[in-house]
């Protein structure tokens, strides 16, 4: 089957998962993470793409970042995975004295509509580490966003997104209201349409999104119906 072209409209966030090879591992020390890091912050800014929130799993990454305009335009973030993943796998191979992939096929994507879902994509993803029964609290996980979007640590990785700056103009109090979606899982109708979209590189949205979307580029960009969420400041 011939692969679907990558959609990737400018200014419209996007959830990407890439996992290692046969899911091993693709970190075994505090020096890959930190490396993993460094690189992603040289080719997000280097192919003008914004990161808002991440998480890096032993075996996989999950990053929700948005393309901005720029000379690269439609295959920005694309261009990003790969001088990463390249750039990884040389450092990686090297390190550990192997050879071949490290990363399992292409990174998996979807489009994500930014009023209604954006805020459960970060919450999503820094709750990883918790899902895996790693820790009980996201704070206590150091490679992820969520010390930055919930704490204020400083980052020159992580750029906030309009829609969590909205959640209040004074930065502690915006901090306080982040932690606050925190109170529960990410679970139900919504974490399938999360896994099932994110696997099947279609949309997280609600329907005047995917209309849109498809019209942009005459795809299907939803799996099954999906109920709009609920509002992730008011429940979570």
């Amino acid at each position: 089957m011939a692969r679907l072209p990558r959609v990737s409209p400018v200014n419209v966030p996007q959830h990407i998962i890439q996992r290692g090879n046969n899911r091993q591992a693709c970190f075994a020390s505090e020096q890959d993470f930190a490396s993993y890091v460094n690189w992603l912050k040289e080719y997000s800014k280097k192919y003008f793409v914004d990161i808002h929130a991440w998480v890096l799993m032993s075996n996989h990454v999950h990053l929700l970042c948005t393309p901005l305009s720029s000379p690269h335009m439609s295959n920005s973030i694309s261009l990003m995975m790969q001088s990463l993943g390249r750039q990884y796998v040389r450092y990686f191979n090297g390190c550990y004295g192997r050879s071949g992939t490290l990363w399992e096929g292409r990174y998996m994507s979807c489009l994500v509509q930014a009023e209604d879902y954006l805020l459960h994509l970060y919450r999503y993803i820094e709750l990883n580490p918790v899902r895996a029964n790693m820790i009980e609290d996201p704070a206590d996980y150091h490679w992820s966003s969520y010390q930055i979007n919930g704490l204020g640590k400083e980052s020159e990785l992580c750029t906030p997104h309009p829609i969590y700056m909205a959640l209040h103009s004074n930065a502690i109090q915006r901090q306080a209201a982040y932690r606050s979606l925190f109170s529960s899982h990410i679970e139900g109708q919504l974490l399938e349409a999360i896994h099932v979209n994110s696997n099947k590189g279609m949309a997280i949205g609600n329907e005047q999104f995917n209309q849109e979307i498809e019209a942009l580029t005459g795809r299907r960009m939803k799996d099954k119906k999906m109920g709009r969420p609920a509002n992730p400041q008011k429940r979570s």
